[in-house]
């Protein structure tokens, strides 16, 4: 039986596996409902983020990736947390891309916002809000608020695996990967087992594999720049078949579908 990979530490990273170019390395992965699911040297095509390249990417104590969307509130995947409530039990390491560089930032969380009607990654809604105890002094990266730039080439970063079933990264990296239409990604997942929600899921990859999210990417950013050039969010890490496996993009949750969502509960957070 195949394996629903979310990209959560229990579970997802940026895999570089395959020639050319390979990166890997998000928030730890997390498998769907069938279970859950280095360094730059050891990533095949990869490329290491410089410090302050990407200020507002954070790497969460549970083994997932987020954004500073506020000084004091980070977007991550629902897979990552548990139910809303408050919760000091996560811890957000912040302003570096060495989680070894001794001016990282950490703060503790106060409270955690988990998407309503979240049941399983293949079923969507996969993101989630979690507030810190204070704020931090980077830039913050805005969500996509509609379509327009759904589509093109995108970034994807973190400190996951560099290869499906490897070890986590110690340094941030990054890597580019292209827009798949739901027609054709949805497609190959519904073939192969899965669920597929196309209103709440966009994709990204290519289809001769090598480039990929894997486990420990959960809940990091997927961006693109706008038309003036600033950063905006257009997806969350949240799952895939392996990683960077051939004929099986990656699957994030579509930002631009929950942005008037995000933002309601970030400014009704506790």
């Amino acid at each position: 039986m195949t394996h629903t990979w979310t990209r959560l530490l229990r579970p997802l990273g940026i895999a570089a596996l395959g020639a050319a170019m390979a990166i890997a390395a998000m928030a730890t992965p997390v498998q769907a409902k069938t279970g859950p699911s280095g360094d730059p040297q050891q990533v095949v095509g990869g490329e290491q983020a410089t410090k302050g390249e990407f200020p507002w990417v954070v790497r969460l104590s549970m083994g997932c990736g987020g954004t500073l969307i506020t000084s004091r509130v980070v977007l991550t995947a629902a897979h990552c947390v548990g139910r809303t409530g408050p919760t000091r039990s996560i811890t957000a390491t912040i302003g570096v891309t060495d989680l070894q560089d001794s001016s990282a930032v950490k703060i503790r969380s106060t409270y955690v916002y988990r998407a309503p009607g979240f049941t399983d990654v293949e079923a969507g809604k996969d993101w989630a809000l979690i507030k810190l105890a204070t704020a931090a002094t980077v830039p913050t990266l805005p969500v996509a608020s509609g379509t327009a730039f759904d589509n093109g080439t995108f970034t994807i970063m973190g400190w996951g695996s560099t290869r499906e079933g490897g070890g986590q990264s110690r340094y941030l990296l990054k890597a580019q990967v292209p827009f798949v239409n739901d027609t054709i990604c949805g497609a190959q997942y519904r073939n192969a087992g899965y669920g597929f929600v196309n209103s709440d899921m966009i994709c990204a990859g290519y289809m001769q594999g090598g480039v990929d999210t894997c486990q420990g990417d959960s809940g990091g950013p997927m961006v693109r720049r706008d038309t003036t050039g600033a950063w905006r969010q257009i997806g969350i890490v949240s799952w895939g078949e392996g990683c960077a496996r051939p004929n099986f993009a990656g699957v994030y949750s579509q930002v631009s579908t929950f942005a008037s969502a995000i933002n309601s509960a970030t400014n009704s957070l506790p």
